[in-house]
């Protein structure tokens, strides 16, 4: 796949192509302000689309620094713009309408990612009016019968919340009336399909950037501001029908391009069905003026008025058919070459099964069409996913929090999400979803507008309801982090009463989870084993369920902690300047949270060993007072301060950070770290943990040092990431820390394996198991209505009912003897007692 040949080093030469229709005041305008830009590798180029009288003269003549390409004829925006790239020697192309006018920034903002992101094949400029109030262009989106629209077009700026415009996305397409590609990638793919002329043009070559594997990129610094329609004089007027030919036309033809043979079949017949109706509805024409038969209609003879919308959605139709065979060959290019499957692109297509137009008989046809059809299960249905933490969202984020977070970001992609918080908020970051905080009585509300459910920790314990009234409510429940084997290394300073109280506790509170889930997520394979114990204890691996799933997958998946897809980038100071650390400072990173299932004495005992020999090695820990204000400080860090400062090294070799670094700042941080380290000790914990600290050493790739016993001890050791050390050995440890700090071959090796790993846990990755439960969300077999209720045994006879005793009564007396017997016997005697009275 070419790439096209810009650099991080190269300021890559960006030629601009305005097409001028009709406005040579407007043209001349566009292009005056186009010189005004700083961006120092400028070309500016003009096509003349046949337009009348003298108007490529006087542009010419008003801005000379620009090259006019005249066109005999009007090839339209699709073929004027072709022709002014194939005249182009930028690396960037960039289209931007004669009547649209560019911000300061809007190369340089573009170029950056183009130059930064080398996925993004096209930018996607954000494009308001030209008193910059409303919007034009924040966003788009495509219907299931191919016409793509703008959304959020012309509604004030100020009443959208800033994550619908202000926040970089991935999008379907960009506008033609302001956007950049690379100029190989638009030569690779032909360019804009100049039979479109103008109308989807822009929508057709998005969706083929992203069916080739390109993205295109949505960002909200690249600003253009644009008259919408100003150029539509040139080929229609309102009552002409043009504007619905091309739009009824072209979104045929894309369609048919564009989707997948299985895709195709089910949608087409649909489209061209819904294409007519709305041409019919549109005319307001009554079936009944041809329906002779029923005695209604008007005579055979007598003419039948058509409006010039409904001949311009028939002709549409008569004229998709005259281009079947061209299409064709341009479908099998598309099908041949692209890399990314329908279902890939849904999430880009936004709300596919918008009707799009308020016309009575039309929405009538379309519910008649998508429900006939199977439209609905071809293209998805958006749901309301509502994720519900115990955590704070803030800028300050821990684990719980960024992992709610980023699944909240994920699934928003499909579906409608509202991010929720039993905690208060302390400003959140922005997000392409809704972020809100809840009162425990509150969560009701949110759990009645969702479909599905996604909770973790205590929430389930906070929403009795769905326990009861929406018992009936899909649930994803998030047991990432088996709270109970915490708790028993976290409260082993505790009084053994108190300890076993909040065990059983917790314990309740996941047995709870166990019970009434449809699907659960886990951290590693490790986790998986542990969590299938326990729902096995639990009653919940029963027949039912195990015969719709012997693998138990749809049950409970793997889904560990992710990082970002986006590699990190410095945005401001980190730890070296924070604590005044000299730059070639050797600096070992602990990043995260000190608590008590962790070893950080051992590893400042190892830095005590190691800044012997090493006196530039330096240790610090990056968040000592945890974000969510409920989260007390645990004794393991009071006791870490005190052991570095008894031995000396506070201040000169050790660290501490107090405040908690702000989520979105911390790349910073790791960016500044020569390695990444977590020690532990060996215990039950340990065991099934998963320390979420890790994967950011493997975003900043980072060598890791780490004490053996847990999943990540198993992959460092597998991958060769860094090194793997014994638990409790400060020896061992000031070794490794050592060879990964001063051993720049082993150090530089290590970082070239970490990228290849890193890539298997970002986000998008570690989440496809829920994001393909959430397209088809269903409860778990064994709790489907009826499920439980099976067919009942016949009764037994009095011999078997006998015989069934006298078994009894042998195990008992084999497991416990006359003792166990007699509780037994006492147990069933108050059992009866019970029913007797109406209690049991």
């Amino acid at each position: 796949m070419v790439q096209g040949d810009t650099t991080r080093n190269t300021t890559p030469l960006v030629s601009v192509v305005v097409v001028n229709y009709r406005g040579a005041d407007d043209t001349i305008a566009c292009l005056r302000a186009l010189t005004e830009l700083d961006h120092p590798r400028l070309e500016i180029i003009c096509v003349d689309n046949a337009s009348p009288g003298d108007d490529a003269d006087r542009i010419a003549a008003a801005v000379p620094s620009a090259r006019v390409v005249p066109s005999d004829r009007n090839l339209g925006f699709a073929g004027g713009c072709n022709l002014g790239a194939r005249h182009a020697n930028g690396t960037v192309l960039a289209f931007l309408n004669n009547d649209a006018r560019p911000h300061p920034r809007w190369i340089d903002a573009a170029v950056k990612v183009l130059r930064d992101e080398p996925t993004v094949g096209a930018v996607a400029s954000k494009v308001l009016d030209l008193d910059g109030e409303r919007a034009d262009f924040v966003d788009g989106g495509l219907t299931w019968f191919g016409m793509g629209y703008k959304r959020h077009a012309d509604t004030p700026i100020a009443d959208l919340p800033k994550a619908e415009h202000d926040v970089a996305k991935d999008v379907l397409f960009a506008t033609g009336s302001a956007m950049f590609v690379r100029a190989s990638v638009f030569a690779e793919l032909g360019g804009f399909d100049d039979d479109f002329f103008m109308f989807y043009e822009d929508v057709d070559l998005g969706w083929r950037l992203n069916l080739r594997g390109w993205r295109v990129r949505y960002v909200p610094d690249s600003i253009a501001y644009h008259r919408h329609h100003g150029t539509m004089s040139a080929v229609d007027t309102p009552d002409s029908g043009r504007e619905t030919f091309l739009l009824e036309r072209n979104a045929l033809c894309a369609l048919y391009k564009n989707l997948s043979d299985e895709t195709l079949a089910t949608v087409l017949p649909a489209a061209l069905a819904l294409a007519v109706r709305r041409a019919t509805a549109r005319g307001e024409l009554d079936p009944t003026l041809l329906d002779l038969a029923s005695g209604v209609g008007p005579p055979e003879t007598t003419p039948v008025p058509v409006s010039r919308g409904a001949l311009a959605g028939v002709l549409a139709i008569d004229a998709f058919v005259d281009r079947l065979p061209s299409l064709r060959e341009a479908r099998a290019e598309e099908q041949a070459k692209r890399v990314r499957t329908d279902a890939d692109l849904m999430p880009l297509l936004r709300k596919a099964l918008e009707p799009a137009y308020p016309l009575p008989r039309y929405l009538a046809a379309h519910d008649i069409l998508t429900e006939i059809f199977g439209i609905e299960q071809t293209f998805g249905k958006r749901r309301n996913v509502c994720v519900i933490t115990g955590d704070t969202l803030s800028s300050r984020m821990a684990g719980p929090a960024i992992r709610a977070w980023n699944i909240a970001s994920v699934l928003s992609a499909e579906h409608d999400v509202r991010l929720v918080s039993v905690n208060p908020m302390v400003d959140p970051p922005p997000a392409p979803f809704t972020v809100t905080a809840s009162t425990r009585q509150g969560l009701t509300e949110h759990i009645a507008w969702a479909d599905v459910v996604i909770l973790q920790g205590h929430v389930l314990e906070m929403a009795p309801s769905l326990k009861h009234e929406y018992a009936h409510k899909i649930v994803v429940c998030d047991v990432y982090d088996p709270m109970h084997l915490e708790l028993l290394e976290q409260g082993k300073d505790a009084p053994d009463d108190r300890r076993e109280a909040d065990l059983a506790g917790v314990t309740r509170v996941l047995d709870a989870q166990l019970r009434r889930g449809d699907f659960f997520l886990c951290a590693s394979e490790r986790q998986r084993h542990f969590w299938l114990g326990h729902l096995t204890a639990l009653g919940r691996l029963s027949p039912q369920l195990y015969d719709a799933d012997p693998t138990t997958r749809s049950l409970l998946a793997v889904v560990p902690f992710g990082l970002s897809a986006e590699p990190p980038r410095r945005t401001g100071p980190g730890l070296r300047s924070a604590l005044g650390l000299a730059d070639d400072d050797r600096v070992v990173l602990w990043a995260g949270g000190v608590y008590s299932w962790f070893d950080p004495l051992t590893l400042v005992r190892a830095f005590e060993t190691l800044s012997e020999n090493r006196p530039d090695a330096r240790l610090v820990f990056l968040g000592m007072k945890h974000p969510n204000p409920e989260v007390g400080e645990m004794d393991i860090a009071a006791r870490t301060r005190r052991l570095a400062e008894d031995l000396g090294l506070t201040g000169k070799h050790v660290f501490f950070n107090e405040q908690w670094v702000p989520y979105h700042e911390r790349q910073n941080w790791l960016l500044d770290a020569n390695c990444g380290v977590t020690t532990h000790y060996e215990h039950v914990e340990t065991m099934f943990a998963f320390r979420t600290r890790v994967l950011d050493y493997l975003w900043a790739g980072l060598p890791i040092v780490t004490t053996d016993g847990d999943a990540f001890a198993d992959l460092v050791r597998e991958e060769r990431l860094g090194v793997v050390v014994p638990a409790e050995d400060p020896g061992a440890l000031a070794d490794a820390l050592e060879r990964c700090l001063y051993d720049t071959e082993f150090a530089r090796d290590c970082r070239d394996r970490i990228a290849a790993v890193a890539e298997r846990f970002t986000w998008p990755n570690v989440l496809r198991p829920l994001v393909e439960f959430c397209r088809d969300p269903r409860p778990a077999a064994d709790r489907l209505p009826g499920a439980d209720h099976l067919a009942p045994a016949p009764p037994l006879s009095k011999r078997e009912l006998v015989r069934r005793d006298l078994d009894l009564v042998k195990s008992y007396l084999a497991e416990g003897g006359p003792s166990e017997l007699a509780r037994r016997v006492a147990g069933r005697v108050r059992k009866v007692a019970r029913r007797r009275l109406g209690r049991g």
